[in-house]
């Protein structure tokens, strides 16, 4: 592990985040270096911004199956990997001398192994994602310390940035759910002290996207800022681009509400209930298996373990991060959002039977607000992706 350059890359929906990542053996932690680069999709000339997916319940059927990418994917596949490449090789060309450890999380659904995307809800399908990379940095007379294993989540790599970083909010408690959201939505687990990837819950938790509430949307879109303003769009009829164009954000739409803009108050009403919701049924599902609260974006999903291992377990925290934690921090001086939220679960604690829930969360009557914290961690996802390459590269 000697002269090893660590990299974290955070794939998103409209950009991709390079970091250098520094390891401390005092502590064994791990943070951003200020050395980064970012570089947006739509930078490059071929980007498509009227991109449309292919729809998510066939890509879902195709994953086991071959997968035919539309000619639209191939092209927005090539825009989304070329940046990828680029970010890398702009830092592996700041220090050629070093052993370069990459981790590379991405958001979207895994291939068999794990190299490539082979579900994506808000972009294009890319199952030859790490070869394409590896071919463009070779033909670049640049070397990798070792190729590149696999493809993180992005859920996961919040989940490891906030267990490694001395800023991380997972280390001190041993049972805690983060929920991030940015571009997409983020979920994380820690239960009886350890990190539990969502893809190995799968028979008994579901991740929020996959879930529906009853208006058939994915909780994607209350947790995202990208989603936060689709349905502000659907509200005041304003085209989304036409709302990017002015820089029309959450945040606005938050000052937008406040000043009682009815499109923006039933915007932010709707991410309420359905944010508090949500961390109901975290909390519940954990607590006591899933209860059906929500449908599913994919009809034949199912959970078929309601007698899980985790059962009995009371989460002491819930974190919020990313540009949702930021939101819910800013609404905290006003009447709207954070209150609402807190309102909601106060509501749906009090009509749960179980006391001993009743006792964990509520006090007189009310939701303890203290068990919801903000991650200031907003790096996370950059953070656990070089975390996973230097724990993969150990192993080995």
């Amino acid at each position: 592990m000697k002269n090893i350059l660590l990299i974290g890359i955070d794939g998103g929906a409209t950009k991709v985040s390079g970091w250098v990542i520094n390891y401390r053996e005092q502590t064994h932690l791990f943070q951003i270096s200020d050395i980064n680069l970012q570089k947006k999709y739509s930078d490059y000339p071929d980007f498509n911004p009227g991109f449309t997916p292919v729809d998510i319940k066939t890509q879902l059927d195709e994953m086991n199956k071959e997968i035919h990418l539309t000619n639209e994917e191939k092209k927005q596949g090539e825009v989304y990997m070329k940046t990828a490449a680029d970010v890398i090789i702009w830092l592996l060309k700041k220090f050629p001398e070093k052993n370069v450890l990459i981790g590379i999380g991405m958001p979207g659904l895994k291939t068999a192994d794990k190299r490539g995307i082979s579900a994506i809800a808000n972009g294009p399908r890319m199952p030859g994602f790490s070869e394409y990379i590896e071919l463009r940095i070779k033909e670049e007379n640049l070397t990798l310390g070792s190729p590149i294993a696999h493809l993180g989540s992005d859920a996961d790599y919040c989940g490891l940035g906030e267990e490694y970083s001395a800023n991380g909010l997972f280390r001190d408690v041993q049972n805690a759910y983060y929920l991030g959201g940015g571009t997409g939505v983020a979920d994380a687990l820690k239960l009886k002290g350890e990190l539990i990837p969502f893809d190995q819950t799968k028979s008994w938790i579901a991740k929020a996207w996959e879930m529906q509430g009853d208006r058939g949307i994915s909780f994607e879109r209350y947790a995202s800022a990208a989603g936060i303003q689709f349905i502000y769009s659907h509200y005041s009829n304003i085209p989304v681009e036409e709302l990017n164009n002015n820089h029309i954000y959450p945040p606005q739409i938050l000052e937008k509400a406040l000043s009682d803009d009815k499109a923006a108050v039933d915007t932010i009403n709707d991410v309420s209930i359905n944010i508090a919701t949500l961390l109901y049924e975290r909390i519940t599902t954990i607590y006591s298996g899933w209860s059906g609260l929500f449908s599913f974006v994919n009809p034949a999903r199912e959970l078929t373990e309601k007698d899980h291992k985790y059962r009995g377990v009371l989460l002491d925290r819930i974190i919020i991060g990313q540009r949702l934690g930021d939101l819910l921090n800013d609404s905290k001086q006003t009447p709207l959002l954070w209150s609402r939220v807190i309102e909601r679960l106060s509501e749906l604690f009090n009509k749960n039977n179980e006391n001993r829930l009743k006792k964990k969360y509520l006090q007189n009557g009310r939701f303890r607000k203290e068990f919801i914290t903000i991650s200031k961690l907003r790096e996370s996802p950059a953070i656990g992706a070089g975390v996973d390459a230097w724990l993969a590269c150990k192993k080995r």
